[in-house]
């Protein structure tokens, strides 16, 4: 990795491109720290306080401590995600979008500017419910101007960190919106070591609890890597047809069939949903807020087995999801015929198609199941270990996750421009 970093340095449009992502990621951090003006800051720091290890601390791991600072990111990029995640739901359901989608450029441009409406609704939405609701006892001043610049405030935080995702993603280096996530998880990184090691000074952490953590964080880094870089290669034969005085054709190849294809938005995607209702505590509380507490959260002794098997079971249906919208068995036959192509012993057409559709489904299950192992393995530990950490197995899933997609984009650059370097 270090390696391709030093290599992608060296070529001046991407080391531009590098710079201008790390600039952006810059200005995500800094913006971070600036607070949300007419609030407590102590009275925030003593709700935290009151609430270990609850769903305020999983949304200030995500946020990069901008949650728990309540500064204008304090939103994150998440009602980014869950208006991603209905508007692909809705295309599934809804014919003229499904037919939007499938207009090529124009057609994308489209749905991604459906998906900036819903997240400015979404993300109004929650700002108005913790201004009035969860945070209204922060407000130093309750009255309707200060409500309205809070609200005005935390909504322009996430329309404008949506921006800088998009800006990363076409202007610079890998996924914006995931390397903003990857950026505020890792910058809680020497907060949880600092608590780790504050633990062990006092004694209520044995250094054996931290060595078995260590190996299961490297068995989660070995595990995400192998996953992600595991494919199967499919034979493709191509006929040899005369067009002219030339022949054409004849040649062998394989199509790349990788185990994981949706990379770790599953995991993303399924821990927005399973903070929602944890979220909606915030705002109902009372009884409610109660039964969340113990049958859908880690910190209930229910919850913490109804929450693990729910995160599975939204592992593997994102999985495939996000596989069914990336992948298209129907297209890769059509395109295969239209060229000549076939795979050995598969006639070309639909019997192509359907086979493709068997491939692809039998080893998306074994993505989507070492996923969701992986995800639920920290949960398993702690529940026989006093290790209290904020870094756990969602966050590192995601971090390796990205660090390895950019790495990959990089490469994939470095080698586009060596063609065009070899073709000159």
């Amino acid at each position: 990795m270090l390696s391709t970093l030093r290599n992608a340095w060296k070529i001046p449009d991407l080391r531009k491109k590098i710079l201008f992502t790390l600039l952006m990621l810059l200005i995500f951090r800094l913006g971070a720290a600036i607070p949300v003006p007419g609030i407590d800051r102590q009275h925030i720091a003593d709700m935290f306080a009151s609430q270990p290890g609850g769903i305020l601390d999983f949304l200030n791991l995500m946020s990069g401590g901008a949650f728990g600072d309540f500064t204008i990111f304090a939103l994150n990029i998440y009602p980014y995600i869950t208006a991603s995640i209905i508007i692909n739901l809705l295309t599934m359901a809804i014919p003229k979008l499904e037919a939007l989608a499938k207009e090529g450029e124009e057609g994308r441009k489209k749905m991604a500017q459906y998906t900036r409406y819903a997240t400015v609704v979404l993300a109004l939405i929650q700002a108005i419910a913790f201004a009035l609701g969860f945070f209204r006892g922060a407000l130093i001043d309750k009255d309707a101007l200060s409500v309205i610049v809070v609200v005005v405030t935390l909504t322009a935080g996430t329309a404008f960190l949506m921006w800088l995702g998009e800006q990363i993603t076409e202007k610079g280096i890998g996924n914006g919106i995931s390397l903003i996530i990857f950026i505020g998880i890792v910058s809680r990184l020497p907060t949880s070591l600092y608590r780790i090691i504050n633990s062990v000074a006092i004694g209520s952490v044995n250094i054996l609890e931290i060595i078995i953590f260590a190996v299961i964080a490297l068995i989660i880094i070995a595990a995400v890597i192998a996953i992600q870089q595991g494919q199967r290669k499919i034979p493709v034969q191509y006929a040899k047809r005369v067009v002219g005085r030339k022949m054409y054709g004849g040649q062998s190849t394989h199509i790349p069939i990788k185990v994981l294809m949706a990379g770790v938005i599953p995991v993303i995607f399924a821990s927005s949903l399973l903070a929602f209702p944890q979220t909606m505590t915030m705002f109902i509380g009372g009884g409610f807020g109660d039964w969340v507490q113990e049958y859908l959260t880690l910190a209930g002794g229910v919850g913490r087995y109804v929450y693990s098997i729910l995160n599975i079971i939204l592992i593997i249906f994102f999985t495939y999801f996000y596989t069914a919208v990336q992948f298209n068995p129907i297209e890769y036959a059509n395109n295969l015929k239209q060229h000549g192509g076939f795979i050995p012993g598969i006639r070309p057409g639909r019997p192509t198609s359907e086979y493709l559709n068997k491939v692809v489904s039998r080893i998306t299950i074994v993505g989507a199941l070492t996923l969701a192992f992986i995800a639920t393995l920290p949960v398993l530990v702690n529940t026989f270990s006093a290790l209290e950490i904020g870094f756990g197995g969602t966050a590192l899933l995601i971090v390796v996750g990205v660090a390895l997609d950019t790495v990959k984009q990089i490469e994939s650059q470095m080698l586009m421009r060596h063609y065009k370097g070899f073709l000159k």
